[in-house]
């Protein structure tokens, strides 16, 4: 058996929105030429163009022994910080892989005792195709879920074109309205400082 699990989050760096955090099974042995050949654009999530990532999304919920998608508001990053929360997640995403894995990696952080026997594998996302693939999926959930939803929700925010990122149109929009309760009032923006009132 060579089913590897892989586990990565997206979101790490915006001012609004969730974190999520996702974990991939592969067994790359188990796939046809042709989905393996599919798999060879795999990477870092932020270095695929989005129309690839959306494939790559597609492919792998297909071939896939397992994937799980693991999410936290806001709210909680602000409670109990961004880095607690991130290795909560991969914990979290990394335990929910119940099916037999020869090995579990995770994309630059060790996850501690509580964790699932795992290995930590610095730049993971790139040289890793279950990594790869966390990382793609995570991306593309995170995503959808603030370009869709949460844009219709928050519209003047304009999340349908960053997604939640420092982009000097979304902290002019935060200026303008205040932030919304999508925002991590933990983060130092000068945006929160000049804007009106706080969500």
């Amino acid at each position: 058996m060579r089913r590897v699990a892989g586990a990565d989050e997206a979101g790490r760096g915006c001012l609004a929105g969730p974190l999520v955090a996702a974990s991939v099974c592969l067994d790359l042995d188990a796939m046809s030429p042709r989905d393996r050949r599919g798999l060879g654009f795999l990477n870092d999530s932020k270095r695929v163009p989005a129309e690839t990532r959306e494939r790559l999304h597609e492919i792998i919920l297909r071939v896939a022994d397992q994937v799980v998608v693991v999410l936290a508001p806001p709210q909680t990053i602000d409670r109990d910080g961004l880095h607690v929360t991130n290795l909560r997640l991969l914990r979290r995403a990394l335990s929910g892989i119940t099916v037999d894995v020869g090995e579990r990696l995770v994309d630059g952080f060790s996850l501690g005792p509580e964790a699932p026997p795992h290995r930590r594998v610095v730049g993971g996302d790139r040289t890793s195709a279950a990594i790869a693939a966390a990382s793609i999926v995570a991306k593309v959930s995170r995503d959808r879920l603030m370009a869709g939803p949460m844009a219709r929700a928050y519209p003047e925010f304009g999340f349908d074109q960053h997604v939640g990122y420092s982009t000097p149109e979304h902290r002019e929009a935060i200026v303008a309205s205040g932030p919304s309760p999508l925002h991590r009032m933990s983060f130092r923006s000068a945006a929160y400082a000049a804007a009106p009132s706080s969500a």
